[in-house]
């Protein structure tokens, strides 16, 4: 390997070790940030013609080299060779074998801003392909809630069955909890798309560069304030990872439902087969294991943000090597939650829900013990005092005294209209306020979230 092929040649006599150079090399893993960084430097070069620092007969000739050298990493055919230590090597040794004037294209530049630049086009478009398929998945969730109808089943707390909700109620909490996730990464791209290009290693340059032609050119919303900051900062990849883990602890929580519900003791919900595993040994089972990797996944992802925070805690300004370790953690969590957000979208959108056992599971007379209490509440009691007295007719029902309906029925503070409250089926519809688990809320809530979506 000749040295000539380092970027940084001149100032070495002999090459790097093999050891350094397999250490030091990103290729691998940044060669799929080849279009971003080809964009970057198409934008430099018009730049550096604008300001008079290229020719229209150089830049010409640097800007068909580029669209020469993406079309050919696109089909496969450039060849990558060992010197390539990163793709903004390959692709500027690619041009300049094509035109000579292909070593003037990093004229005011280093790859310091141009890497930051690429990492910031790459997460800006990642961004935007995460965010449509959590729109996805709240479709597919707003269309199973829309065709479950008055479906009711337990709410829990603590994984006790508390008080009955509607399905589409508990389907739209997880639909809102996606929202969010939406908000923050939409919130986290607009601090992503800040151009660094024109900031050099650190300081600028002497050079009459324009960043805002640049950042006009990639469709940046601002231009970068400070140079040091500009090449230093990753911030922008740890909100990112920030945010995808928390959609994954998101996606985590319904794979975990999902689990419980698909299991014998729950039996909720029937997993299509397409979306299901079975066993090597037990012929019987049938394993939810998308939602299982789903709730695994987001440990992973998790991972990649608590090592990038790691990293980047005790970095001086301004570029370090060490910030070459943005890029795996972050393609990494990308592609976990684009993987995890497909599957669990073909998943839920196959899922039969058992309605019946739903249902029946919500039946009990006790998940309406706070419907009594309100009930005396409404007659005139303090709620503390009625809590007290259906506190008590559960105790004594769970005792053997009697059932909970007669229990009722027979007090004289309550009787059979309270005791009506206790029939499968009636206990849901009483939750009428904003935002409620009853039918008639939820259908309110049903237009909010069409809306939310553009639906």
């Amino acid at each position: 390997m000749s040295d000539r092929g380092q970027l940084w040649h001149g100032r070495f006599e002999g090459g790097p070790s093999e050891a350094l150079q397999a250490l030091n090399d990103s290729l691998p893993f940044d060669r799929r940030m080849f279009r971003e960084d080809i964009a970057g430097s198409r934008a430099h070069v018009t730049m550096l013609a604008a300001v008079g620092l290229l020719t229209d007969t150089e830049l010409a000739n640097v800007l068909a080299g580029l669209d020469q050298v993406e079309a050919d990493i696109a089909d496969g055919s450039f060849a990558f060779v060992a010197s390539d230590e990163d793709i903004h090597t390959a692709v500027e040794r690619g041009v300049t074998e094509i035109t000579s004037d292909g070593a003037k294209m990093h004229t005011g530049r280093s790859r310091n801003d141009q890497i930051a630049t690429d990492v910031r086009l790459w997460t800006r478009s990642a961004i935007d392909e995460v965010t449509d398929l959590i729109g996805r998945l709240q479709r597919t969730l707003l269309e199973k809630a829309e065709t479950s109808g008055d479906a009711y089943l337990p709410g829990y707390t603590h994984l006790q069955q508390a008080q009955p909700v509607a399905l589409a109620h508990h389907l739209l909490a997880h639909g809102w909890a996606l929202a969010r996730d939406v908000e923050r990464l939409v919130d986290a791209r607009r601090r992503v798309n800040v151009s660094p290009l024109g900031a050099g290693a650190l300081a600028g340059s002497s050079l009459p560069l324009d960043p805002s032609i640049t950042a006009a050119e990639l469709g940046f919303d601002a231009v970068f304030d400070n140079s040091l900051d500009a090449v230093s900062d990753r911030d922008f990849v740890a909100e990112t990872l920030f945010a995808l883990s928390l959609l994954g602890v998101h996606l985590s929580r319904i794979g975990e439902e999902l689990i419980l519900w698909a299991s014998s003791e729950f039996g909720f919900v029937e997993l299509d087969d397409a979306f299901s595993t079975g066993s090597s040994m037990m012929p019987q089972k049938k394993n939810p294991d998308i939602a299982e990797l789903a709730r695994g996944k987001a440990g992973r992802v998790i991972g990649n943000l608590t090592g990038l925070l790691a990293t980047l805690k005790g970095l001086p300004l301004t570029y370090n090597k060490d910030l070459q370790e943005d890029k795996e953690p972050l393609f990494d969590a990308i592609d976990t939650m684009r993987l995890t957000l497909l599957a669990l979208d073909g998943m839920i959108s196959t899922t039969s829900f058992r309605t019946d056992r739903m249902a029946e599971a919500a039946s009990s007379p006790y998940a309406a013990a706070t419907d009594l209490a309100e009930w005396l509440v409404a007659q005139g009691m303090a709620f503390r005092d009625g809590h007290a007295i259906v506190g008590e007719l559960v105790r004594k029902a769970l005792a053997g005294e009697g059932s909970l309906p007669d229990l009722v029925a027979a007090h004289p503070q309550l009787g059979d209209d309270a005791a009506a409250l206790l029939a499968p089926g009636v206990s849901v519809t009483r939750r009428t306020s904003h935002g409620g688990g009853s039918p008639v809320a939820v259908a309110d809530q049903l237009i909010r979230f069409r809306t939310h979506l553009g639906t």
